[in-house]
């Protein structure tokens, strides 16, 4: 489906635009040429955590702000935006050049998850901010609805090193491996190391952050007597 026949009908997304030309943009990756959406994702990545944000002050009334940052942290991060994207379809509607089509782009988290923030950023240019707060949360809700309340899971990097500071252990340390693939679909490989237990782990993501929580859980499976 085209683009802009989305825009028109509305589709999964819950919004009909006015401008059916955002919505273009917001599905166009910068490998597909100019104009792309990645100042639309600069803008819709600020719309997201402020959604997110929001809709777990109102929900969890009692929660600290401990525990509602790294609930956030969850809501918006690579993964689960990929999975928004991909109940909304965006994927197949993802206008991509042709080595990111080749290469399957359209099923790539990292390109998955900007496109969801850069259609959040042209729905809000669309038709302001209240209208893209109501098309926008409910996307979020199966999201909502899987967290824990008040205790969402930490995430990899945090478990390590909690587990190794209840144990009175050396910190872990990370590194860069390698670092590979064009501008727009870079590849990253981190380590993890430990001395006590003198182990190591590698992890690979869309950025070192992500590599290096990939290699913080892999650490994690093999740690003696479980996490």
């Amino acid at each position: 489906m085209a683009a802009s026949e989305t825009a028109r009908g509305g589709g999964r997304i819950g919004h009909r635009f006015a401008d059916p030309e955002l919505l273009n943009q917001a599905l166009t990756h910068r490998s597909a040429g100019t104009p792309h959406n990645e100042r639309l994702e600069f803008l819709g990545d600020s719309l997201v955590n402020l959604f997110a944000a929001e809709a777990l002050y109102l929900r969890w009334p009692k929660a600290d702000e401990g525990v509602l940052t790294r609930a956030r942290s969850e809501l918006v991060r690579e993964a689960s935006l990929a999975a928004i994207a991909r109940e909304l379809d965006l994927g197949a509607q993802l206008i991509l050049g042709s080595g990111e089509m080749k290469s399957g782009g359209h099923r790539r988290d990292s390109i998955l998850a900007d496109a969801v923030e850069a259609v959040v950023a042209a729905i809000y240019l669309d038709a302001g901010y209240e209208t893209c707060r109501r098309a926008v949360l409910p996307w979020f809700e199966p999201l909502l609805q899987a967290l824990p309340v008040g205790k969402p899971e930490k995430d990899a990097k945090t478990r390590l090193q909690e587990w190794l500071q209840a144990r009175q252990h050396p910190l872990p340390v990370y590194e860069l491996v390698s670092e590979s693939g064009d501008e727009h679909a870079r590849v990253f490989v981190a380590r993890c190391s430990t001395v006590a237990p003198e182990l190591q782990a590698e992890g690979e993501g869309s950025s070192r952050r992500n590599a290096e929580q990939a290699a913080a859980a892999a650490l994690l499976e093999r740690l003696p007597s479980g996490r």
